[in-house]
């Protein structure tokens, strides 16, 4: 017991300036739509689209280059300080890669993109340029990752949660100027909430190389004294990071599809989905920031083979993420008529949203197991089987139960937050069977066969291969039923397409309807809390 109470305090030392980092990215964007919402209604439709289209995939980037922390959490445990630095650059050139790429698809495709939205000129205007800006973003971004990833795991936490703080701030700071125009600065609008992010981001990337230089523990000199790179590392940094950052991105894909099959009960119905889908984004920073908090100190454990070490964390890790799903999920469902009611005044919106927030309490319970183990096996760099896992957790489960729910019961909009539990439910299960594989695979324990799986049935004695042959040609004959299932429901979603083509219904008239009444404490804030964008591993 002891040494869970110890393990506990050291988790919670590494886990809450994750936690306070978090919420201060998260406050960047919340500044950015306020302050261009008070600037017009344009600006705000144009930074909301630009910043709908860009997250996203900022998330994803962001997913990738995070995976230099449990490369360098290992070595640590490994006591090869010496080799930081060559993690730290191949995770720049790995980001300036994607960061042309970004560019060169930016001047190539921007064109036909808002073509394809027919937004309105002056709010595509707005949209062009502010994604325009986020290409410096990217850039800074690129570098500055790489570099958090380093006072991570190298140094402390605090480090980035100190340097993050001041993000709201300085960015606050320069909307002011560039939105507004004062200080001389011209009036931008919500282009200038863009240039803003822009600058802020540039700003901390200054800080986080200042403090770098400056800290002999973190060795800044030996990493830009050369150029020198390891083609391994190179590699596995891409092995660990692309799984992430491709699982962030289908995940967030999949929420947007479930918005355009919501549609189709109206504003209502979509407004409450946006209130309860945030608000489970902002409780998500819990346990994501606990994940990340298991990926560095097991991958440090690991990296210095005391594998019981790492297990204690790994208890410890469950005991925070499930006390803490506990109370938020408590928390929710008492309250859920309240919460609604701070997003906003429409009682009819409100008393739907606190229905969604009852499924949302689920999500949350569930969420405190899969997320932790997420972290836990990329501490051990284990993400690609992770990923595969996690995808056909969501499009293998989540997706098509939605589906069969919407069509074959008369549950309504309450089908698609009943798949995303059972989707999330999938995804911990899941989750579960491969973190015990992973385990018995570092001891050295032979794999369980099928046969050890039926022997735990009580009463199973071995089959003769007859029995086996009837069992084959049934399960044969149910895997026909499914395919014929999957056919019919692929038809049945051609159908809710058409249906949904032609019902005309505005996807962002809920956003209008509850934006002027709190201040787009909603979508841009999703999508911009880089914890939720993830439900993988984001800061």
């Amino acid at each position: 017991m002891l040494f869970v109470k110890k393990d506990i305090k050291k988790l919670l030392s590494v886990m809450i300036p994750i936690l306070v980092a978090q919420v201060s990215t998260a406050g960047v964007t919340f500044i950015n739509t306020t302050m261009a919402g008070h600037a017009g209604a344009d600006d705000l439709a144009g930074v909301s689209v630009g910043a709908g289209l860009f997250y996203p995939l900022l998330a994803s980037i962001i997913g990738l280059l995070m995976a230099g922390t449990p490369l360098m959490a290992q070595l640590i445990g490994r006591k090869e300080r010496e080799s930081l630095p060559f993690i730290v650059r191949s995770g720049m050139v790995i980001g300036l890669s994607v960061w042309a790429l970004f560019t060169a698809a930016y001047f190539f495709f921007i064109d036909d993109l808002l073509a394809s939205l027919a937004l309105e000129a002056a709010v595509e205007h707005i949209a062009r340029y502010y994604l325009m800006t986020m290409i410096g973003v990217v850039f800074f971004l690129a570098l500055m990752i790489p570099l958090r990833c380093l006072t991570d795991t190298a140094g402390s936490t605090s480090i980035s949660m100190k340097l993050f703080l001041m993000a709201p701030v300085i960015n606050g700071i320069f909307n002011y100027l560039f939105i507004y125009g004062h200080g001389g600065m011209p009036a931008l609008g919500g282009i200038g909430a863009g240039l803003a992010t822009m600058m802020t981001y540039g700003f901390l990337l200054g800080l986080f190389l200042l403090v770098v230089m400056k800290s002999k523990d973190l060795g800044g000199r030996q990493i830009f004294s050369s150029l020198a790179l390891r083609s391994k590392d190179l590699r596995e940094y891409l092995v660990v990071g692309v799984p992430s950052g491709l699982s962030i991105f289908m995940e967030m894909s999949l929420f947007s599809l479930i918005i355009v099959f919501l549609s189709r009960y109206g504003t209502d119905a979509l407004a409450a989905y946006q209130i309860a889908d945030n608000f489970a984004s902002l409780v998500y920073m819990l346990p994501v920031s606990c994940s990340m908090a298991l990926t560095i100190l097991i991958a440090t454990a690991v990296g210095a083979g005391d594998m019981t070490l790492a297990r204690r964390y790994k208890k410890a890790g469950f005991v925070v993420a499930m006390g803490g799903a506990m109370m938020t999920a408590s928390f929710t469902v008492l309250f859920r008529n309240s919460i609604g009611s701070v997003y906003t005044d429409d009682a009819a919106v409100a008393l739907i949203a606190g229905q969604f927030l009852i499924y949302s309490a689920g999500w949350q319970l569930f969420d405190a197991i899969s997320t932790p183990i997420q972290g836990i096996l990329r501490g051990l760099k284990d993400t690609r089987i992770s990923f595969v896992l996690m995808v056909l957790a969501y499009w293998g489960g989540c997706f098509p139960m939605s589906l069969f729910l919407d069509s074959h019961t008369a549950l309504g909009a309450d089908s698609f937050w009943l798949g995303l539990d059972f989707g999330v439910g999938c995804s911990a299960f899941l989750m579960i069977l491969r973190l015990l594989y992973v385990e018995r695979k570092l001891d050295g324990r032979p794999m369980p066969s099928l046969s050890w799986f039926l022997s735990l049935i009580p009463g199973r004695k071995t089959a003769p291969a007859a029995v086996y042959a009837i069992s084959l040609q049934r399960n044969i004959k149910k895997a026909e039923e499914l395919l014929d299932l999957w056919t019919a429901m692929e038809e049945k979603l051609s159908m809710l397409m058409q249906e949904i083509k032609e019902s005309e219904v505005d996807i962002y008239e809920a956003l209008g309807r509850i934006l002027p009444i709190r201040l787009s404490l909603l979508t841009d804030l999703h999508l911009s809390i880089i914890g939720h964008a993830s439900r993988a591993y984001i800061p």
